[in-house]
């Protein structure tokens, strides 16, 4: 199983943020490099057009850590389809496989926030529409240079080549998803891997939509050892498990809650998140040992092939998110990579 981290680049939105955000942005780069050098096996960055997030353009920092960094695998996370040109999309991603050498990967999908349309101008009740046209027309250029395609909400292209090409012969395309069992079933449809972001609840209420995309792989006749499955959590680690509870708990109420209340959600009380820190609780939040045993659990769920730390969130401090990278780097990936191995050895 692969093991990496992921980042949506949180920055305080006030007067001062554009000071804040180029010193956010410096800071990501330093928890790629380290993701790297802790031997992780990918590293990927969201994309959101808000004042509260660093990142508008994921290519652009991917860009910028493909230079820094030296084996690990670099994607967006995810890059909000409905709303980008796939051609660009593919010539920006080929740009990152070449200064990366063959380390780039995309994740795509529909986004939670809706900010992007208005601001690229397209009508959110083509919200569906949009991205069943254009993750078409993104496959078909991943497999062809030459391309034809016809489009309704995205202008036609007839015979005409798209370069770059990538380093690889075909750039790896993950979908992202949030549990709506359609996203499950197209993945599958258009063989693709899929990736499961478990935001609250418990693991276990995902075991059906999981087995529906497997279900679905082998009713389309894909070989069920292609099968790639990701899923991705919050994570925060500490050395001791109470110390990294009360430190992470104050900046992810404050994340939830702001980017909730806009939804109707109500703050977080501290009994709410300690019920999702406990052991089969979404929330992975402790000491090396309690984070090791949660990605054990959710593999014994799911079978899945990658595992993603969602792994800065809300504004914790840059020393405390380093340190639980490190830990997730030092003390769990080596742990749970032997244990999966093990498991897998044995079947």
């Amino acid at each position: 199983m692969e093991l990496g981290i992921m980042s949506f680049a949180d920055v305080e939105p006030d007067s001062s943020s554009s000071a804040k955000t180029q010193a956010r942005i410096k800071n990501l780069m330093e928890e790629v490099k380290l993701a790297d050098e802790l031997g992780l096996d990918v590293f990927g960055i969201g994309e959101h057009h808000r004042a509260d997030y660093a990142v508008s353009s994921p290519t652009t920092i991917l860009a910028a850590a493909a230079m820094i960094t030296k084996n690990i695998k670099l994607t967006s996370a995810v890059t909000v389809l409905s709303s980008e040109d796939p051609v660009r999309v593919y010539q920006q991603f080929a740009t990152v496989d070449h200064l990366s050498e063959g380390r780039a990967e995309m994740m795509v999908g529909r986004g939670s926030f809706i900010e992007s349309f208005p601001l690229f101008g397209y009508d959110l009740n083509d919200y569906e529409d949009l991205f069943v046209e254009k993750i078409d027309l993104l496959l078909k250029i991943n497999k062809s240079e030459k391309v034809s395609w016809k489009g309704r909400l995205r202008p036609s292209i007839n015979n005409l080549g798209v370069y770059p090409r990538a380093a690889q012969t075909e750039l790896p395309i993950w979908l992202a998803a949030g549990g709506t069992p359609a996203s499950a079933i197209r993945a599958a449809q258009l063989k693709l891997p899929l990736m499961l972001a478990i935001i609250g609840g418990m693991p276990e209420q995902f075991v059906r939509f999981i087995n529906l995309y497997k279900e679905a792989w082998k009713q389309v006749g894909h070989d069920p050892a292609a099968l790639k499955l990701g899923v991705n959590n919050h994570v925060f680690i500490g050395e001791e498990s109470q110390k990294a509870a009360n430190d992470f708990y104050p900046h992810y109420a404050q994340m939830m809650y702001r980017v909730g209340k806009e939804r109707g959600w109500q703050p977080l009380s501290r009994e709410q998140y300690d019920y999702l820190r406990q052991p089969n609780g979404a929330l992975m939040v402790g000491s090396p040992q309690q984070i090791i045993d949660k990605i054990l659990l959710e593999h014994e769920l799911f079978g899945n092939t990658r595992f993603m730390a969602q792994a800065s969130v809300g504004f914790v401090p840059h020393e405390k998110v380093m340190k639980s990278i490190e830990l997730f780097g030092t003390k769990v990936a080596p742990v749970v990579k032997k244990a999966v191995s093990g498991v897998e050895l044995g079947r």
